[in-house]
């Protein structure tokens, strides 16, 4: 098969590639990695590759597949996020201000390592995490493999952009306000913010006071799932990837394109556009589709996602041995966070189940919730690096208004590859699910990328 086939197939199909013999652990991880060298110098999208180590994890995998053994991901290169900790190297959080090497895996890390994955790299991020676009004064610019001169999003930009080039078929990315499913959008992938606490995010568990979860970035629904079942508590009968395979019967879906209170900004033509074909797709399906809004609160964003995003913030930048080196942005960010006292977050937790029982009220009768993936294209590389920290807020919250409830809430998220706007770039629609619905989610992502694959669009840079 050409190698370029094999790059972009996706890694459950190299899964099954490896235990057919087709090709070696050894030779997947050479076509990957010579797809890095050739191109990441433009992407930026990984912080650094773990050659050596890599090489080794594939030669151990592929004595394990000579042995006998058979596991989806065996043998199967992936990308983390560099906000996990991986044995031997350092978590840099996109900023010269971290600490030294770490002497362990996180636990999602350890448990991909333990499904057989082999761990390529450390993608690149906003400095602490912080932006939906990776740019940051110490590692420079990620690039959108689909046009070089924008952003492929954030904070899991790196991530986004290894696994849209081919670079790896499946990454690790994490989710405090849509920062899976921001990249997931601008990149043409499938995203899944998972359930609060169903993958574990040791040892930063309650990350951003429990905004924060660790997910998939993928080029198929089926590859997520694999990711689920390798690394999530609390798996289904038969895991998350028969979901897959199951059809998920007639589900009622609300559509909403309304903005939660708060966030100003406009959807765009290309967007609603798409939102409304996918609408229309889902009915052809078979689904009950109806128009209905949730109840979002008026003071939603501010009463919870505020508090606990700025806190968290600031809470990490206390970790940083080395804060004087952190950008002014950054620092202005976590002086904001250090305006939310402790009493004020006990308030903002203990009126969490009573906001989350009001938006998901809806689903009282609801299966899922339709919304535009986002509002608007990706920005330009460097579009705001002369901002400060509220005005670059202000402008690029109104670009993504969709993804950071469903953090407070805590509840599933998806967001399906839905086409390119005018520009050539990527749109999506976002999947939100009931409270441990990813079962559900990853049923009707299948379906729909049944209906209308996506997984052979390929961005011009790196065919």
């Amino acid at each position: 098969m050409d190698p370029t086939e094999i790059a972009f197939a996706g890694a459950a199909e190299q899964g099954r590639m490896l235990a057919a013999g087709a090709i070696t652990a050894p030779q997947l991880l050479d076509l990957h990695l010579e797809r890095i060298a050739r191109l990441d110098h433009q992407l930026g999208a990984f912080r650094v590759v773990l050659d050596g180590e890599a090489r080794a994890e594939a030669a151990a995998a592929q004595a394990r597949l000579d042995a006998g053994e058979r596991a989806p991901l065996l043998g199967v290169p992936v990308a983390i996020k560099d906000d996990a900790d991986v044995a031997g190297q350092t978590t840099a959080w996109g900023t010269s201000a971290h600490g030294p090497a770490k002497t362990a895996d996180a636990e999602v890390v350890r448990r991909l390592r333990a499904a057989g994955a082999v761990v390529v790299g450390k993608t690149n991020v906003p400095e602490m995490t912080i932006w939906p676009f990776t740019e940051s004064l110490t590692f420079g610019a990620t690039r959108n493999p689909w046009d070089l001169s924008r952003t492929p999003g954030g904070s899991s930009g790196g991530t986004a952009a290894a696994v849209a080039a081919g670079l790896v078929p499946l990454g690790l990315g994490s989710d405090g306000g849509g920062s899976i499913r921001i990249p997931a959008t601008w990149c043409g992938l499938f995203g899944l913010k998972p359930q609060r606490d169903r993958v574990p995010l040791a040892p930063h568990d309650g990350a951003w006071q429990g905004l924060s979860v660790n997910g998939p970035l993928a080029r198929t629904v089926e590859d997520a799932a694999l990711f689920l079942d390798a690394t999530a508590d609390d798996l289904p009968e038969g895991g998350f990837a028969a979901a897959v395979r199951q059809a998920p019967g007639r589900l009622r879906i609300a559509m909403s394109a309304k903005l939660p209170p708060g966030v100003l900004g406009r959807v765009g033509r290309a967007q609603r556009a798409a939102f409304g074909e996918a609408a229309a797709l889902l009915r052809e399906l078979g689904h009950d589709v109806v128009q209905r809004d949730p109840d979002y609160p008026l003071d939603g964003a501010a009463a919870q996602f505020m508090p606990r995003y700025l806190r968290g913030i600031r809470d990490d930048v206390a970790t940083m041995p080395h804060p004087e080196l952190l950008e002014a942005r950054t620092r202005a960010m976590a002086r904001l966070g250090g305006l939310v006292s402790d009493r004020r977050i006990g308030a903002v937790r203990a009126a969490e189940a009573a906001f989350t029982a009001r938006v998901t009220s809806i689903f009282d009768d609801v299966d899922v919730l339709l919304t535009p993936g986002a509002a608007t294209g990706p920005p330009r590389v460097g579009a705001y690096q002369r901002r400060g920290a509220v005005g670059t807020f202000n402008r690029i919250a109104g670009r993504v208004p969709f993804q950071p409830i469903w953090n407070a809430t805590g509840q599933p998220a998806a967001v399906v590859p839905w086409g390119l706007d005018g520009d050539g770039l990527p749109l999506s629609v976002q999947l939100v699910g009931r409270p441990h619905g990813e079962a559900t989610l990853l049923g009707l992502g299948a379906q729909v990328e049944a209906a209308r694959p996506w997984a052979a669009r390929r961005p011009e840079y790196g065919r």
